[in-house]
């Protein structure tokens, strides 16, 4: 059985999805991946694979496509930029350029058809063989004083099987996510998922649970989605081979999920975009006293 043979297996591989178009952001990711647009000073795909290695996860597979080329050149030398700043004695920015290249052993594969994100992890099956692996999206930015990842992969090493991240959610926005049936347990964050429905008609979603971007799944998953026929949308749903997972735990273990109450910065939607940029640069010691006075003497000028 799946559960028993991933118990207790340390997980190393995180993989991220990253070959949308991100046209909800054009003009701007007309040339330039949306995973590359700054929140603050870095591209918001570096939060996410600090987040993974931060979890302890060494090795980063991108499923990436066409016109993703700057994400491997971000996460790739530039000796030719390091040389500048070398030689300007420049160390903190030549430390900062070269932390993106010393983050983690990264890897690509490119997606070819835009057949949703089940397929985008079918994709990672090669690499990742048979142990379980971290997916993290990159619209989804989680505080790392809030260790979400690192306790999910605590859950899947104790029960197998795999686990997902659940946020509460007002009852009127169900309808925007994948939203999960549960049973609680014995510990206040964690839930046994029954059920999973993606983006549930308005009043009948299971519960008010819906799931964010970050998932530790079992390798059964694999073989779950290579079997899954295209949903909603038309496009291959990872919430559909996770509701299989779900109904029948001896396919690849049971599905627990983590209820997420800490910080979470969405950069999926351009006015929460905008927020996640104020909220971090707010709290930044280099930038935060001066922004913040500027924004309170904004507000008040507008109000």
């Amino acid at each position: 059985m799946t559960t028993a043979r991933t118990r207790g297996t340390r997980i190393s591989k995180a993989v991220i999805p990253a070959a949308g178009l991100g046209t909800r952001f054009l003009p701007a990711t007309k040339a330039t991946p949306k995973e590359m647009l700054p929140v603050v000073d870095k591209p918001a795909i570096q939060y996410v694979v600090e987040e993974a290695v931060a979890a302890g996860l060494s090795d980063v597979l991108m499923v990436t496509g066409r016109n993703k080329r700057p994400l491997e050149d971000h996460f790739d030398r530039n000796y030719e930029l390091e040389e500048v700043l070398r030689g300007k004695g420049d160390e903190d920015r030549l430390s900062r350029v070269q932390e993106s290249s010393d983050l983690a052993t990264m890897h690509y594969v490119r997606q070819g058809d835009p057949k949703g994100l089940g397929h985008a992890v079918l994709c990672a099956a090669p690499h990742v063989g048979e142990q379980p692996f971290a997916v993290l999206l990159g619209d989804d930015l989680i505080d790392p004083r809030d260790p979400l990842l690192m306790r999910m992969t605590e859950i899947q090493e104790e029960h197998g099987g795999s686990v997902i991240a659940l946020m509460e959610v007002d009852p009127s926005q169900s309808h925007l996510y994948g939203c999960a049936a549960v049973e609680s347990t014995d510990v206040d964050d964690v839930v046994r998922v029954t059920g999973l429905v993606e983006k549930p008609a308005p009043g009948e979603a299971p519960s008010n649970l819906a799931i964010i971007g970050r998932y530790v799944l079992d390798p059964a998953v694999f073989e779950v989605l290579g079997k899954t026929k295209p949903g909603r949308g038309g496009e291959i749903q990872l919430t559909d081979a996770l509701q299989t997972l779900a109904a029948e735990p001896t396919l690849g273990g049971p599905v627990h999920g983590v209820v997420f109450r800490g910080r979470r910065y969405d950069t999926g939607d351009r006015a929460d975009y905008l927020r996640a940029i104020v909220r971090l640069a707010c709290e930044r010691e280099d930038l935060g006293p001066d922004f913040r006075a500027w924004l309170r003497s904004y507000v008040s000028e507008e109000m």
